[in-house]
Order: C-alpha cells, then sequence, then structure tokens
C-alpha cells in the first residue's frame, strides 16, 4: 500500500534536495484529507502531489489503472496500459508528458523505471526433451514405448489436478472467452493471418468459423462457474520430459480460464499426428488419445466438459490448419483438420472416442 512516506521517499530520489514538504494531496476531483486522496487513488484515480522542493514548489500526478471489465481484468493489463501511456503520451505534440515510469513494491515503497525501454523475464533453466518429439517419432513410423503410456496418464493426471482449482470471478470468465475470439493469438488473430492461398478455403470460411465460434461464447457466458486454474497453452512444444519429471514452458493469457481450453489444446495433437501417418485417429495416436481422456474424466469428475470443449477445439484446429505454422501439410490433412473445426461445433455433446466421425 502507498503512503505519503513513501511518496515522499520517491520524491526525495526523484528531485534530489534536501528538504520534501507537502502542500497538499488529492484526487483531481477536488480536494481531499491525505489518506482519502491515497485511498481514492488505489481506486484508479489520478493523484494530485502538490509539494515543495527546498522551498520550490511543484505539482505533479501519479496515475494508476483501476480493474474493469473492458480489458483491464487481469494485473497485466494495468502493466500493458501503463506501459503504452509512458512509451506514447511524449510523442504527441502539447499532450502532457509522462515524466516517469513507476513501480510500486510489495512494502509500498516507489521505484523509478523510467530508462527501461523494454521489459523481459529471466527464468531458470531445466533439462529435457519435448513431448512433441514423442510425437513427431511415432508420426514418422516409430512404436509405442512404455514412456508413451507413462506419460499420456501423466499429462491426463497434471490436467486434472490443477483444473480443481477453481476461482470465482465472471470479469475473468468473460475475459478468457472473449480473448478465445478477439485475442490476437485467439480466433481473429489466427483467421486474420491464414495463408488462404496455400489451401482449398476461401474469406467466406473463415467468416463462418468465426461466428460459429462467437456463438458458442454466448452460450458459454453464464457458466462462469467453470472458471479454474489452467496453463493456457498446453500443447507438445510447451512440455518437456526430463525422465519422468515433468516440466512446462510459456503459460499463456492468464491464470485463470477453462479446463477445456487445456484439455482441447493437448488431445487435439494426437489427432493432428495421425492424420499426417494414417489420415485419420488410429494406431498409437488412438492408444495415446484414449489414454489421455479416460485418465482425465476419471481422474476430475466434470460431466459437463464435452458440452463446452467445441470451440476451443475449433480454435485449436486454425492454429494447426494455418500454413503459416505448418507449410508443408498436405491438402488432404490441413482439409480433415478444418472439416473437424466445423463439424464439432454443430454437436451439442463432443464424442471423444468417436473422432473420426467429423472428418
Amino acid at each position: 500500500m502507498i503512503d505519503q512516506n513513501s511518496l515522499t521517499s520517491y520524491l526525495h530520489e526523484k528531485f534530489g534536495g534536501s528538504k520534501i514538504e507537502w502542500i497538499g494531496l488529492s484526487d483531481l476531483s477536488g480536494d481531499l484529507a491525505h489518506d482519502d486522496a491515497l485511498k481514492q487513488f488505489g481506486y484508479g484515480k489520478p493523484l494530485l502531489l502538490h509539494f515543495l522542493v527546498d522551498n520550490v514548489p511543484h505539482k505533479r500526478v501519479l496515475h494508476s489503472v483501476r480493474r474493469n471489465g473492458f480489458g483491464r481484468e487481469r494485473d497485466e493489463d494495468g502493466v500493458a496500459a501503463m506501459w503504452l501511456d509512458w512509451q506514447t503520451f511524449g510523442r504527441l505534440p502539447q499532450h502532457v508528458p509522462a515524466l516517469d515510469f513507476v513501480a510500486a513494491r510489495a512494502d509500498g515503497q516507489l521505484m523509478s523505471l523510467n530508462s527501461a525501454e523494454s521489459v523481459h523475464i529471466l527464468t531458470d533453466y531445466v533439462p529435457g526433451k519435448l513431448y512433441a518429439d514423442d510425437l513427431i517419432r511415432l508420426r514418422d513410423g516409430g512404436s509405442l514405448e512404455a514412456a508413451d503410456f507413462h506419460r499420456a496418464i501423466q499429462l491426463a493426471t497434471y490436467l486434472a489436478l490443477i483444473h480443481q482449482t477453481r476461482h470465482d470471478d465472471p470479469l475473468l470468465w468473460r475475459r478468457r472467452l472473449r480473448d478465445l475470439i478477439g485475442h490476437g493469438e485467439g480466433v481473429m488473430g489466427q483467421t486474420d493471418n491464414f495463408k488462404l492461398e496455400k489451401t482449398n478455403l476461401k474469406r467466406c470460411d473463415l467468416f463462418e468459423m468465426e461466428q460459429k465460434i462467437n456463438h458458442w461464447r454466448w452460450r458459454l457466458k453464464p457458466l462462469a462457474y467453470r472458471l479454474c486454474q489452467v496453463h493456457g497453452d498446453f500443447h507438445p512444444f510447451n512440455i518437456l520430459f526430463d525422465g519422468s519429471d515433468l516440466h512446462l514452458l510459456d503459460r499463456s493469457r492468464g491464470e485463470w480460464g477453462a479446463a477445456e481450453d487445456d484439455v482441447a489444446c493437448l488431445s487435439i495433437n494426437y489427432l493432428f499426428m495421425s492424420l499426417q501417418r494414417y489420415g485419420e485417429l488410429t494406431g498409437e495416436f488412438a492408444v495415446l488419445h484414449k489414454l489421455f481422456w479416460k485418465t482425465y474424466l476419471r481422474e476430475r469428475h466434470d460431466s459437463e466438459l464435452l458440452h463446452v470443449i467445441q470451440p476451443w477445439l475449433a480454435w485449436r484446429m486454425l492454429v494447426l490448419a494455418n500454413p503459416l505454422w505448418y507449410p508443408t501439410l498436405t491438402d488432404s490433412v490441413r482439409d480433415k483438420l478444418w472439416n473437424f473445426g466445423h463439424n464439432v461445433l454443430n454437436v451439442e455433446n463432443y464424442e471423444w472416442n468417436n473422432v473420426n466421425q467429423y472428418l
């Protein structure tokens, strides 16, 4: 929590001088006592700082972002909004300039980030082999090994475990569904960047796909109780195995979402690889697909899952069928993926144990 002492320390560091004296703190709707002004600032109102530095008066405004349902549902949205302001305020003639980019620490102390040009994260390194390598080995003619069975079970069990953690926040549920459609990596991002000229598809096909998935979004909006802990991009290139040890990479689009997102993201890859080898879901991939689904449904009793997973499967299909990401697919595989995405959107109950009917 930012307090007046934190502000004083920050101003000392920012402006120098031997003495900081306060004239007043207020929100820009009118004068308030210091404590009330700081409380209002916490609600996202700009805070007017009026102070003296060695008896020289100064006025500055400290801005924050209040959580709302218009793209500000998550903490990272606020960071992105402040970063945009910092980058752009000073570039428009006659716009009030941004003077500093400020972060608040957990103890309420303020620190300047004004020399930052970009932001990065540092992660640990873990050894391992991508799960995609296992599936590619099978696609290219390999045989099932003991580890293949263990890993399918392990992945299903892991998802069932993390999906047990629920979260009551209708704002975030609506945001997750909106991101399914409108996020740059979501449906519209995929259709906007779909290489139609390398497929048998037409613009009207992409338009129809967007419409059908958005129809599902409206069906799912009332189901906010389904919000749970997710990975968000649980595909084989984000999964590492070091022997039996599981490690994950690149969690995406927030901490909370739909369990069906993770389940769709992984399970469709068994179909994807099998189509490339066999033209349908069969053989080794049918075995792993069945094992994954049976394990997940046994470990997490979710009777509604098969009635809500359809748009998530269709979105993942858009990624896999896009020549931008997978340029070497045959027309036959791409067409079957497209049929799969369209057909699952037309059914009320997804029959995971009869996937080939959707091809």
